[in-house]
């Protein structure tokens, strides 16, 4: 069995796979992260490894004590990617991005792929047809949306996720959720139907904690799965073994 960590920018996510088939997903806080851990290696003896991918706070030496049990695969650039990375900056491309894009390529080939990643940052990823990853954007997620119009101004609410009643909002509440969803909500259809625009056999992977409120709002047709990256964990830690 493989568990797979996705170490996040607010929140941990884990998920236990068994002959590629996902068993349990779970999420938690990195103050909870060594006993949540536990829980599930003590849940799942047959875990026999663990693949890693970081973009958060929790640094390799938080693992030291699941090393005695289990094998710690923590996935680098360095590694075999499935793809071929024409980033102008490759060194500064997110572990997650370069992550989701291979899942992206393992699972749907031969396609012109967009990922989307909903979670504190939204973040776009283009990889044509012939697995060449090109980049894509990167812009803020809702919760950020929400918490920068309070901080930078003077009397705007900190309002937290709720589905506007209406696209003109009557009040001020209404006003700022309208603001946030279906501004984000056209930002995503818009970039969908411009590259759309000029690439054929094309597919929309939406993912992150945000996906499944965004996909019921979006015109365009999408593949949504919260659970995309850390699918993408185990078959990139699968294609790696065999790469590397």
């Amino acid at each position: 069995m493989i568990l797979t960590i996705d170490i996040g920018n607010t929140r941990i996510k884990s998920a236990v796979f068994e002959n590629n088939t996902l068993v349990e997903a779970s999420v938690f806080s990195n103050e909870n992260f060594i006993s949540a851990i536990e829980n599930i290696l003590n849940k799942f003896e047959r875990i026999a490894i663990l693949v890693v991918a970081s973009v958060g706070k929790q640094e390799k030496q938080a693992f030291g004590s699941f090393s005695n049990r289990v094998k710690i695969h923590f996935v680098a650039r360095e590694n075999a990617f499935p793809f071929q990375n024409n980033y102008g900056t490759p060194n500064t491309l997110g572990i997650d991005r370069m992550v989701l894009a291979a899942g992206a390529v393992l699972q749907f080939p031969k396609q012109n792929r967009l990922v989307i990643d909903a979670g504190t940052c939204i973040t776009y990823d283009f990889i044509d047809e012939h697995d060449v990853y090109h980049g894509g954007a990167i812009s803020p997620g809702i919760r950020l949306r929400y918490e920068a119009m309070h901080n930078y101004t003077a009397k705007l609410p900190l309002l937290t996720l709720e589905e506007p009643e209406q696209i003109i909002g009557n009040s001020t509440n209404q006003s700022l959720h309208s603001g946030v969803i279906n501004g984000l909500t056209f930002e995503i259809d818009g970039y969908i139907d411009a590259l759309k625009g000029q690439n054929e056999n094309f597919i929309i992977i939406l993912t992150g904690g945000d996906a499944i409120f965004l996909a019921k709002r979006l015109k365009n047709t999408i593949f949504a799965n919260s659970n995309f990256l850390l699918e993408s964990l185990n078959n990139l830690y699968l294609y790696q073994i065999n790469n590397d």
